[in-house]
């Protein structure tokens, strides 16, 4: 039986290296599938690992049906075995509702992988439908972690150096501080104080008590 499966984790916890080497996997052993993607750091129509590793993809856009897309191919002849959906945070419910089409009425494997929520600690939409839909939702065993040492539990996002919590939900951008617009990782507890590590750094250099938010 093909299977819808989620892997998710927050940034940093190798979602895009086990998307390649799943692909890399299946293709060692003579099957063919498609790769898709949306909002790669990388550009459009890349997946791309902070390792280095990268390889083509179909960008996913707003009203693409994947399912339609890969009715087509498979009626020109293409054979598909299974389909990696990386950035699978930033799809469109229906696209999610799709893939399990896929699943359940062309046998075809579908493996998913993303971000549960965005830098307010909400759900992204994709994400949503995947965890309501999907056969097995696998949290990454490689732990992300928070400046503090301990496990990263939630994104956030910066906005020259200074971490906010409102503003659009998909904003793409980088993971250096020299960024204009950057994400981190925190453990709860410094999400809940936004406490970053330049603000950490700022505190320990001062006698002033860590920033709290009540």
């Amino acid at each position: 039986m093909a299977e819808l499966i989620y892997y998710c984790g927050t940034m940093d916890s190798g979602k895009s290296t086990l998307a390649l080497q799943t692909a890399h996997n299946h293709q060692s052993r003579g099957r063919t599938g498609l790769i898709f993607t949306n909002n790669d750091r990388a550009g459009i129509g890349v997946i791309s690992s902070r390792l280095g590793l990268s390889s083509p993809a179909i960008e996913v856009t707003p009203l693409m049906d994947l399912h339609k897309l890969v009715v087509d191919q498979l009626s020109m002849g293409e054979r598909i075995d299974y389909i990696i959906c990386d950035e699978a945070q930033f799809y469109e419910s229906e696209q999610i509702d799709q893939l399990a089409r896929i699943v359940d009425g062309l046998s075809i494997d579908v493996f998913a992988f993303g971000i549960l929520a965005d830098f307010r600690t909400k759900l992204f939409p994709g994400s949503a439908r995947l965890v309501e839909l999907a056969d097995r939702v696998n949290t990454l065993q490689v732990e992300a972690l928070c400046w503090c040492g301990s496990r990263a539990t939630h994104n956030a996002r910066t906005v020259g150096g200074v971490m906010v919590v409102e503003g659009e939900q998909v904003v793409v951008g980088d993971v250096s501080t020299g960024a204009d617009v950057a994400y981190e990782v925190l453990c709860r507890r410094h999400h809940m104080r936004q406490v970053t590590a330049r603000v950490s750094g700022a505190a320990h250099t001062s006698s002033l008590p860590l920033p709290f938010k009540e």
